[in-house]
């Protein structure tokens, strides 16, 4: 037989876009369309249908960037239409290409009941399905004229990021708005021809299969009558029925599809409009799925189901009915789809209270699955939260994204730093926006890395980022790959459904130890410091607003201020998010979480302070209130008191220039040039500058990525490097114990003060930049003389190692990475550790010296980048930064340290000491929280965590009578399986595995 394929598959590929797509909507009318273009932001649905209109033709230009356009679409069905479909068809002005990326609308009737949304993908409303003819259409449309901001050419600078800058030009033009007629047996041959020249294209050319779709095709291709398709539809389908029936090997890879429209919380729209992208989805899926009886759509983020129920509550009552049948899932238990990196312990853990919470308290549903397809890399303290939180599996998908290294599986055990062992997939179809294309389905099962001990894989189906969902297009497809020979099989299922099967038929997958490093994104550690230092600051704010509130409430009925805390935490986790901590929204969404991070500083301020002066009670005697975990100057831990007296610093010149600064523990030399050139232990006689090498130096580097501008450094910036050595001034401080140095570069400028403590081995070094740099990097490098294989990094209720060295792609892949509080790089018996205020990503890399043959190891810490898009002002401004050099520091001391620079002490004056309302005995065991049960009940609550990696036995006490003791989750609840701890009245005493994670509820007599 001649070889013809190739005319056949540009037959079929003609004749569907030319003849039968076209022939779907035989028939159509133009309808009226009147708008009206709201002044500023979104108004209620009320208003907006109320509000005055005036007439606007097909063609015609609309939408200022941001704004939000009224149409009221009218017209009537052609008598002679009576007994057929008919759909209104409403083209805002789509580009098909660009599903969430683009305006959308979402169409009400005329007393505001919400129809279903429109996108590029989805433009038709259903009129009737056997209409009489003569019957009246009212519709009414909230358009929103979202910018595009990734274009066709990505990643170029844009104003158009903040409604401030992005002017008023229009940004659609009106297109189709029509009534027609519906032929759903052209659909359907369409979703056959479509199918089936998927699977062909994916099938071997010398595969049988390949061959018997093919003649198939083209039998149903010669009974199309390419003038009258509608006619011959039928008789075109019936050619196909066959090969549309041969089933599926029964060694096919077996594929769950899950209704999806992953929709980022903010990116490149603000958190207003990611509350209209989830109204306009959540009525398109709820529509979907009184339509198709097998479909199934699963939805994350509680925070999204939140909005939903407080801005469109007639939508929530369709959400509510769908999730009783069953359809409609809650997924993740997280209150957003949040980073992992960065948030820090009591954060992560909150994650998973408020996000279960909210699903239990509205639905009575439980999550066991965590669902972050989108999240940039996965921190080693997560599985033990996951597990706390009650749950005990795990989905992403954008490990996938990782460009050096191929992850080595897509079912697996993923064990975290206490040794926790959380069931994990990624889907191997490689995208969380499956469509069910041939080539989607044919990748997930060539891909899936577990063949011959595992046959299960999920699709996150539906478009998302900007959201949009699933599509009829969609679930028509999964119903022909069912059980369909050469593909793999589509089933709709939840992922509860999924991860049972995957489980039970797995029963030893492998097991993958450590973090989940993502080889992409590397840059979103340090891209819009001010969110990031936001975060931080408000993470330890609520730590002490908690710990005063409930040491208050317990001592003195101080009213503990449950609503205004649940109301900040969430609002914390919302800006958790992984496009907006990370530094990758537009510069709207950046500039909110400036202003409402300073909100909120101020509320708990204004708590923390109520609280402590309740406590102290009103006096002369000076006190100084201490939330670290550890005691401080003889104050204790969570306790206030007078601090001890810790001896004296010293300040010298230098006889070449710069200073000396001296304690009974340290000295640091600080040179003309204002870099450290010697911090010696004075007590273990230990120099911690490498020879010929200086601390302190800022080093500038040209950051210009290849893609992904806010998200990407690419290892190549390493290869051209700045020292700012020029120094403008360098004087003693006002305080004689430390040193101030100003430095000009560009068209920025940096201010330091350096400082010793007294008493303390701890060099302080204070930064403020202002900042007017453009695609540049700035890394502040401390080369130490330490000969170490690994180092240190916090995470999550612990810490983890990473190697110094590269010796593998893997290793050498992780050239930026993310610690917490601080990093820790140690030789046996002195180690050295570099903490931070406000900062996360870092670098440590490893050399051997010419002159000695000695390593140095050099700790660099991330301080501020440039990227111009998609905030093309990113970062620049004023910043302070605090960073302390720690020689001779123990992965105790590091701990320690790391939370003194985060928890400064608080000053004030009253009548008494306050004692602390719990204590640890055990240095090693970090009390992370310490507050009053989310229930009311007046129980206190003590969450804490082995923090060294060791053994250890800790005696917790509490300040106050307890009844009982019961171990609980992070929800919590008692803890069925596990032990009561030993307690004789208010001495708990336990024993501890590296890094557990233990929370306790204390009831008070």
């Amino acid at each position: 037989m001649h070889d013809d394929r190739t005319l056949v598959e540009a037959r079929l590929k003609r004749v569907l876009d030319e003849r039968i797509r076209p022939a779907v909507y035989p028939e159509s009318v133009p309808l009226d369309v009147a708008v009206w273009h709201a002044p500023g932001e979104p108004v209620p649905v009320a208003e907006g249908l109320a509000a005055p209109v005036e007439p606007i033709g097909v063609g015609t230009r609309w939408g200022a960037p941001w704004g939000t356009s009224w149409f009221r679409v009218t017209g009537t069905v052609p008598e002679a239409w009576a007994g057929r479909t008919v759909e209104a068809l409403l083209d805002l002005g789509f580009d098909e290409n660009m599903p969430g990326f683009q305006c959308e609308g979402l169409v009400h009737r005329p007393d505001g009941t919400p129809v279903k949304g429109l996108n590029p993908r989805n433009q038709w409303v259903r009129i009737g399905s056997h209409v009489e003819g003569g019957e009246s259409v009212d519709l009414r449309i909230e358009a929103a004229s979202n910018p595009v901001i990734l274009d066709y050419r990505p990643f170029r600078p844009t104003q158009l990021g903040d409604r401030e800058t992005a002017g008023g030009e229009p940004q659609y033009r009106l297109a189709r708005m029509d009534l027609a007629v519906f032929d759903e047996t052209v659909w359907q041959l369409v979703l056959d021809l479509e199918v089936l020249g998927e699977l062909m294209a994916e099938l071997p050319v010398e595969s049988a299969r390949r061959w018997e779709i093919l003649r198939a095709v083209e039998r149903a291709l010669d009974a199309v009558d390419l003038q009258d398709v509608g006619g011959s539809a039928e008789q075109a389908r019936s050619q196909l029925t066959e090969v549309l029936a041969s089933p599926a090997a029964p060694s096919a890879h077996r594929i769950s599809a899950v209704g999806h429209a992953h929709i980022d919380s903010a990116w490149l729209w603000p958190l207003r409009e990611t509350v209209r992208k989830v109204a306009r989805t959540t009525s398109n899926m709820t529509a979907l799925i009184e339509d198709e009886p097998e479909f199934v759509f699963a939805m994350s983020q509680a925070q999204q189901w939140a909005w939903v129920k407080e801005h469109r509550p007639e939508v929530w009552a369709r959400v509510k009915k769908t999730v009783a049948e069953g359809r409609f899932v809650p997924a993740g238990g997280m209150w957003v789809e949040s980073d992992t990196n960065m948030p820090g312990s009591e954060a992560m853990a909150r994650q998973f209270v408020h996000g279960k919470r909210f699903f239990l308290d509205e639905f009575g549903i439980e999550n066991d699955e965590a669902w972050l397809p989108d999240t940039f890399g996965f921190a080693a303290g997560l599985p033990q939260i996951i597990k706390a939180a009650g749950s005990k599996w795990l989905l992403t998908q954008k490990i996938s994204w990782s460009r050096t290294n191929k992850f080595p599986h897509h079912t697996f055990l993923w064990e975290g730093i206490d040794g926790t062992r959380i069931f994990t997939h990624f889907p191997p179809v490689d995208t969380y926006n499956c469509s069910m294309k041939g080539s989607e389905i044919a990748h997930a099962a060539r891909n899936f890395k577990d063949k011959g001990v595992a046959r299960h894989s999920l699709a996150p189906t539906g478009w998302g980022d900007g959201g949009g969902g699933t599509t009829r297009e969609m679930v028509a497809k999964a119903a022909r790959l069912r059980d369909l020979e050469g593909s793999a099989t589509v089933v709709w299922e939840t992922p509860e459904e999924f991860f049972k099967k995957a489980e039970a038929e797995y029963p030893h997958p492998p097991v993958w130890v450590g973090e989940l490093y993502l080889e992409l994104h590397r840059a979103t550690l340090t891209s819009q410091a001010k969110t990031k230092q936001g975060n931080r600051r408000s993470e330890h704010l609520l730590r002490e607003a908690e710990l005063w509130a409930a040491t208050a409430a317990v001592r003195t009925g101080f009213p503990y201020p449950y609503q205004d805390l649940d109301r900040i935490w969430k609002t914390v986790l919302l800006h958790q998010f992984h496009d907006i901590l990370p530094g990758s929204s537009i510069a709207w969404v950046h500039r909110e979480a400036r202003a409402t991070y300073e909100r909120i500083g101020g509320e708990l301020t204004g708590i923390i302070e109520a609280a402590q002066r309740a406590l102290a009670g009103e006096g002369a005697v000076p006190l100084v209130f201490n939330a670290a975990p550890h005691a401080r100057c003889g104050v204790p831990a969570g306790g206030a008191g007078t601090p001890a007296g810790s001896g004296e610093v010293s300040l010298v010149q230098r006889a070449d220039g710069g200073f000396v600064l001296t304690n009974d523990l340290l000295r640091v030399e600080i040179d003309a040039r204002g870099l450290v050139v010697s911090s010696y232990d004075i007590e273990a006689d230990r120099e911690t500058i490498a020879p010929g090498h200086a601390a302190n130096l800022l080093q500038l580097h040209p950051d210009f990525p290849n893609m992904w501008d806010a998200w990407d450094v690419d290892e190549f910036y390493r290869n051209t490097v700045t020292d700012l050595l020029d120094v403008r001034e360098i004087v003693p401080g006002e305080d004689g114990a430390s040193v101030r140095i100003v430095r000009s570069f560009s068209a920025s400028q940096v201010t330091q003060v350096l400082s010793l403590a007294p008493g303390e081995r701890r060099l302080e070094i204070d930064t403020e930049v202002d900042w007017h740099e453009t695609e540049k990097f700035l890394k502040l490098a401390f080369p130490l003389d330490l000969h170490a294989e690994r180092y240190a990094s916090e995470t999550q209720f612990g810490h983890f190692y990473r190697p110094t060295h590269t010796n593998t792609s893997w290793e050498a892949a992780k050239f930026e990475a993310c610690n917490h509080r601080f990093v820790h790089v140690e030789e046996p018996g002195w180690g050295v550790a570099v903490v931070n205020d406000s900062t996360y990503g870092h670098d440590v890399t490893r050399t051997v010296r010419k002159t000695d043959a000695g390593t140095t190891t050099t700790v660099r810490v991330s301080l501020l980048r440039a990227p111009r898009f998609p905030d093309p002002e990113t970062d620049q401004g004023v910043h302070r930064f605090r960073h302390a050099l720690v020689p001779g520091a123990t992965i105790g001391d590091a701990v320690r340290e790391g939370w003194r620079i985060n928890l400064p002490e608080r000053r004030l004056t009253g009548a008494h000491e306050v004692t602390p309302l719990v204590t640890v005995a055990e240095d090693a065991v970090v009390l992370t929280a310490v507050k009053l049960a989310d229930d009311g009940s007046g129980d206190v609550i003590a969450r804490f965590h082995e923090s060294r990696g060791g053994r250890t036995r800790a005696t917790l006490t509490a300040d106050f009578e307890v009844a009982a003791v019961t171990p609980t989750d992070l929800l919590e609840r008692p803890l069925g399986d596990a032990a009561i701890p030993d307690h004789e009245g208010n001495r708990i005493t336990l024993r501890l595995r590296p890094f557990e994670l233990v929370t306790l509820r204390l009831e008070r007599a």
